[in-house]
């Protein structure tokens, strides 16, 4: 049962991707405090991980870089997709490219821009409520 919640909860992730959707993601600020913002997931696979793209010098990238704690979280009334795990901070040319998605141009000169920074979230554990079943457990 476990492996079909899953299956189903990267499938609903793969429908929020690009600038279609959207989800939560909190990070801890400078001062260990928790924080939450809604961004846009730029591209995932399943659960494992989730990238977003975003700005360098935006608060969601220095958070990232300070601690590499985060969670992040998929949620309506028909679904609640809450995974926890590290995030990272990427900046190398290939990764831009392979993340960029139409919409982005609205906020950056396109991948090459310098301020244009990749975000990848790896899950290490999740608890999902998908289609009234629930499955908790770590990658």
């Amino acid at each position: 049962m476990s492996n079909e919640i899953i299956k189903r909860a990267g499938e609903i992730i793969a429908q929020r991707t690009g600038s279609s959707g959207h989800c939560v993601l909190a990070l801890l600020d400078e001062t260990g405090g928790p924080t939450a913002s809604t961004i846009s997931p730029a591209k995932a696979q399943g659960i494992e991980w989730i990238t977003f793209c975003t700005g360098l010098a935006g608060n969601s990238a220095k958070r990232a870089k300070a601690c590499p704690h985060a969670c992040v979280c998929f949620s309506t009334g028909e679904y609640n997709i809450s995974l926890v795990g590290t995030i990272e901070v990427l900046t190398d040319a290939a990764t831009k490219q392979e993340m960029w998605y139409a919409g982005l141009e609205n906020h950056f000169s396109g991948p090459d821009d310098p301020n244009f920074c990749v975000l990848r979230f790896r899950t290490e554990r999740y608890n999902l409520l998908v289609d009234w079943q629930e499955a908790r457990g770590t990658l």
